[in-house]
């Protein structure tokens, strides 16, 4: 005779409302996410000769490439900012904005087995995305502060103001604003899989409308417009405003961009909160 056991650890229960996260178990697999981050961090840099130091040759080479061209070859102004500070934190906030939104947006697609097999709270692997992305941009932002310290003991024209401290929310805004429209992408790929051709293609393009590689003072009044609805500008602005004491942005960008910000990312953990649950159906 099976006796029932009435002593359950876990119980798991379908979700009813719109928004059911389950932070809890999030909270209590947080060793899982800790697993998830070191195999994403492992099987990206297994058998390579350099490892971990693309993770700054990279953005290095990038930021050679538009000195080049647009510091030297286009004459682009850089709001007096050495043009190594300028292009490296533009390029280094750019990547990590796009690296949180393309593991987002590839989130249902690249783990249809994980999630098809074995029960976790979900949210769990687009968490971990967004820590591995943090995990590079400190070791990128590591390099800048040399290059940072460097040229103030040089006499650089740099004014930074205690408000580099608050660097992290940079990257917080950044992480919820890639991984808010990543999900909602991810929500529309599992079912229009030539989308992600698109996306690919459309985040080539975006980082032209965002002021990576030149400053906003540069962008003509009447297109001003197109920095103002794209939510990346106002971060990455406000990020050498900070450091450098170079470039503006009005209250009213910022905080169009944090509205956007919020927006998709509850919007993008809704869909999330409904395609788990019927998703591997589609894929």
């Amino acid at each position: 005779m099976i006796m029932a056991d009435e002593n359950w650890t876990l119980t798991i229960k379908p979700k009813r409302k719109l928004l059911d996260l389950q932070l809890r178990d999030v909270i209590r697999y947080r060793d899982l996410v800790y697993l998830f981050v070191k195999r994403d961090f492992v099987l990206q840099y297994k058998q390579t000769i350099l490892g971990p130091l693309w993770l700054v040759i990279q953005p290095l080479f990038s930021t050679i490439m538009y000195s080049f061209v647009f510091g030297n070859l286009a004459n682009i102004g850089t709001n007096g900012v050495p043009f190594l500070l300028f292009y490296y934190s533009g390029t280094m906030l750019w990547t990590f904005f796009a690296g949180c939104f393309s593991d987002a947006s590839n989130l249902f697609i690249n783990n249809a087995n994980l999630f098809g097999k074995v029960y976790f709270p979900r949210l769990t692997v687009p968490i971990s995305n967004v820590f591995s992305n943090v995990t590079k941009i400190f070791i990128q932002f590591l390099l800048l502060m040399v290059f940072y310290v460097y040229y103030i003991i040089s006499g650089a024209p740099i004014r930074g103001s205690l408000w580099i401290f608050a660097f992290p929310l940079i990257f917080a805004w950044l992480a919820a604003l890639g991984m808010g429209v990543g999900i909602i992408i991810s929500s529309l790929t599992t079912k229009y899989r030539d989308l992600k051709q698109l996306v690919t293609f459309a985040l080539g393009l975006a980082m032209y409308a965002t002021p990576v590689v030149y400053p906003m003072s540069s962008i003509p009044s009447r297109f001003s417009w197109v920095n103002f609805v794209n939510p990346v500008s106002a971060p990455i602005e406000l990020f050498r405003i900070w450091f450098y004491g170079a470039g503006s942005v009005s209250s009213a960008m910022i905080l169009t961009s944090l509205g956007i910000t919020v927006a998709m990312l509850f919007l993008g953990l809704v869909l999330f909160n409904q395609n788990e649950q019927n998703f591997i159906d589609v894929v």
